[in-house]
C-alpha cells in the first residue's frame, strides 16, 4: 500500500456522512481534522504531492471491454461520491473531472492497512486507486482495487447526497462545491470553452488580429454606462475599469491595423439582473474599409459557424422556443419595427410630437427617460417590440440622440447606421458604420458632456486623445460588439447570466453565517491547547 508506514486506526465514517443525524458543521469539520491527525501519527500524510494516473475514468468506460479482457492494471483518481460496506469489502462511487466508475475493496485483496484506510474514508475525499477491471454480477463496470492512497483528505462534508446543492444562491457563491454535486453543471462551461475557441479560429480564418488593450483606463468610454473608479497612488490620478474597448481598438484602426479583435472583461457599476452581472466578457471587432451591412454579414456568418460546431445543427432549443440560425437573418429599421406593433410612424416628427404620440399609446413608460425625439422612439421600442424578437433579427438605423459614436446614416436623417441583433428576446450585439469625421465626433462628445453634467451618470466625458487620434484620420470602419455571456446562455439553454459565469458576483454573507475558516481557527487553537 502506498504513503503507508505502520497500521493505523482510523474511526469509519459512520454517521459523520452516511446517515440523516444533524450534526453540527462545526463538528462534522471536528470530526474530519481528528482523522487528519490520527493519519499523521499513524505515518500516513493525507496530503501528498503527486500521484501518477494511468487513465482517466473516461477513457476506461471507452475502452472498458479491451482493458479488462487484457486485464490490464490501471491507476485512477478521483472523489469519492458514495460509499457502501459490505461485510468485508466496499463498493464505492469515485468521480474524476470527467465520469463517475463503481470501485470495490475486499480485504483479502488489498490488505488490513488499506482496508482500515478506507473505512475511515469520508465522501468528498480523494483517494488513488490501482487494480484491475470487471463487471459485477448486477453488471456494473467496476474497478477491482489492489491498492490505496488517499490524496486528499476533505474537512468540509458535502451536501446532502439527497437534497443536494439546492440553494441557488450558495450554489453560485460555493461554484466549488456546485461542480462537485451537480456534475452536469460542468458541460455549461465545457461548451463555454468550446464557442470561444470556435469564434477564436473563426476570427483567425477571417484574418482578424487578436489584439490587447488596457483594463485600467485614465478615462473611460466607448458605451454609455457608469464605470468603476479607483485610485492610482503612485500617479495620482482617477482611473475607471473600462466599460468597453472600442475606443482603444478604433486607435490601432488609424494607427494601420484594417481588422482587429479583442476577447475582453468589461465592468459596468450598474444593477444586476438575469442579463447583466457587473463585469462580463464581451467581444470587440473592427474593420477597416467596411461598414455595419459589412460587419452584420460577418456577425450573421460567426453566429451560425459556432452554432454547427457546437450542436451540428442550426436549429436549437432555448426555452420554450426553437431558434433557427439557417434562414437569412432579419433586417428591419428601429423605427419600422415600431410602426409595425404600434401603428404609428415616428419618422419626422418632433420631440413634442413624439411625446404627444407616446402618450396617445396609453403604455407604460418611463417618462424621465424620453428626454429627446431619439430617447422616446427607443423608450417605446423597448416596451413594444424588444421582447417579441425570437428569431435572429438586426435592428437597424438608430437615432442620433442613443448612439453617440456611430455614423450618421448616408439616406435618413436624424439617424445613424447601427444595427442590434436580438435572438430571444435579447440583445446579442451592437454594431456601427464607426464614426471617423473627428469634427462630429468632437461635437457628439460635446453633447455626451451636456448630459453628463445635468446628471446622466452613462453619459461619455471627452476623449482628446481619441480626438487626436481621428485627426489624423481613420478609413471608413465597421465595428461590432456582442458579449459572450449572453451568447453561452443560448447555446447552453441557460436564462440568467449566473448560470454561465464560474463566479458570479454576489452580495456578502448574511450575518449569524459562521465562515469554515473560523471553524478551523478555532480547531488549531484547540489542537495547540491540547498538546502543550
Amino acid at each position: 500500500m502506498n504513503n503507508q508506514k505502520k497500521k493505523n486506526n482510523i474511526p469509519p465514517a459512520g454517521g459523520t456522512d452516511n446517515t440523516p443525524v444533524q450534526i453540527p458543521l462545526t463538528e462534522l469539520v471536528r470530526i474530519r481534522r481528528n482523522k487528519v491527525r490520527e493519519l499523521q501519527k499513524s505515518g500516513i500524510n493525507p496530503y501528498p504531492y503527486r500521484f501518477v494516473r494511468t487513465h482517466h475514468i473516461d477513457e476506461l468506460l471507452r475502452d472498458f471491454d479491451a482493458i479488462a479482457e487484457s486485464e490490464t492494471v490501471v491507476r485512477l483518481a478521483g472523489r469519492v461520491m458514495l460509499k457502501r460496506k459490505m461485510g468485508k469489502s466496499f463498493f464505492a462511487d469515485v468521480r474524476d473531472n470527467l465520469e463517475r466508475i463503481q470501485i470495490y475493496l475486499k480485504l483479502d485483496l488489498v490488505g488490513q492497512e488499506a482496508f482500515d484506510l478506507f473505512n475511515g474514508v469520508d465522501l468528498g475525499d480523494i483517494v488513488g486507486c490501482e487494480g484491475t477491471l470487471f463487471v459485477t454480477r448486477m453488471g456494473e463496470r467496476t474497478l477491482k482495487v489492489t491498492s490505496l492512497t488517499l490524496l486528499t483528505k476533505a474537512l468540509h462534508p458535502l451536501p446532502d447526497k439527497h437534497a443536494g446543492l439546492t440553494d441557488i444562491e450558495m450554489r453560485y457563491r460555493r461554484r466549488y462545491a456546485d461542480l462537485i454535486v451537480n456534475p452536469e453543471i460542468r458541460e455549461t462551461f465545457v461548451k463555454r470553452t468550446r464557442i470561444i475557441q470556435a469564434i477564436r479560429d473563426f476570427l483567425n480564418k477571417e484574418e482578424f488580429l487578436e489584439v490587447e488593450t488596457p483594463i485600467l483606463q485614465s478615462l473611460y468610454g466607448g458605451a454609455a454606462a457608469r464605470p468603476f473608479k479607483t485610485h492610482h497612488n503612485t500617479l495620482d490620478i482617477s482611473m475607471y475599469l473600462r466599460i468597453a474597448d472600442e475606443l482603444y481598438l478604433k486607435r490601432l484602426i488609424v494607427g494601420g491595423y484594417d481588422k482587429v479583435w479583442e476577447l475582453c472583461k468589461d465592468f459596468r457599476n450598474e444593477g444586476m439582473d438575469r442579463l447583466h452581472n457587473p463585469e462580463f466578457t464581451m467581444i470587440e471587432l473592427y474593420w477597416a474599409f467596411a461598414d455595419y451591412r459589412d460587419i452584420a454579414s460577418l456577425f450573421e456568418k460567426l453566429l451560425r459557424e459556432v452554432v454547427h460546431h457546437i450542436h451540428g445543427t442550426y436549429k436549437i432549443p432555448y426555452g420554450d422556443h426553437e431558434i433557427d440560425f439557417e434562414p437569412p437573418f432579419r433586417w428591419i429599421t428601429m423605427l419600422e419595427s415600431v410602426q409595425e406593433k404600434t401603428g404609428v410612424d415616428f419618422t419626422g416628427m418632433s420631440f413634442k410630437q413624439a411625446l404627444e404620440a407616446a402618450d396617445g399609446l396609453k403604455l407604460d413608460l418611463d417618462q424621465d427617460r424620453m428626454i429627446n425625439w431619439g430617447k422616446v422612439v427607443e423608450t417605446i421600442w423597448e416596451a413594444t417590440v424588444e421582447p417579441t424578437l425570437i428569431q435572429p433579427t438586426f435592428i437597424a438605423d438608430f437615432p442620433v440622440e442613443i448612439s453617440p459614436l456611430a455614423k450618421k446614416h448616408r439616406d435618413k436623417d436624424n439617424l445613424t447606421e447601427r444595427f442590434e441583433l436580438f435572438i430571444a428576446g435579447q440583445e446579442m450585439g451592437n454594431a456601427f458604420s464607426e464614426l471617423n469625421d473627428p469634427m462630429d465626433q468632437l461635437e457628439r462628445f460635446l453633447q455626451q458632456g451636456k448630459a453628463l453634467e445635468a446628471g446622466d451618470e452613462e453619459a461619455q466625458p471627452l476623449d482628446d486623445d481619441f480626438i487626436t487620434a481621428l485627426a489624423y484620420g481613420m478609413p471608413p470602419t465597421g465595428g461590432l460588439g456582442f458579449g459572450i455571456d449572453r451568447l453561452v446562455m443560448l447555446l447552453t439553454n441557460q436564462h440568467s447570466i449566473r448560470d454561465v459565469l464560474f463566479f458570479p458576483q454576489m452580495k456578502d454573507l448574511k450575518e449569524g453565517s459562521v465562515p469554515v475558516s473560523k471553524i478551523l481557527a478555532q480547531i488549531a487553537a484547540d489542537e495547540a491547547d491540547g498538546d502543550k
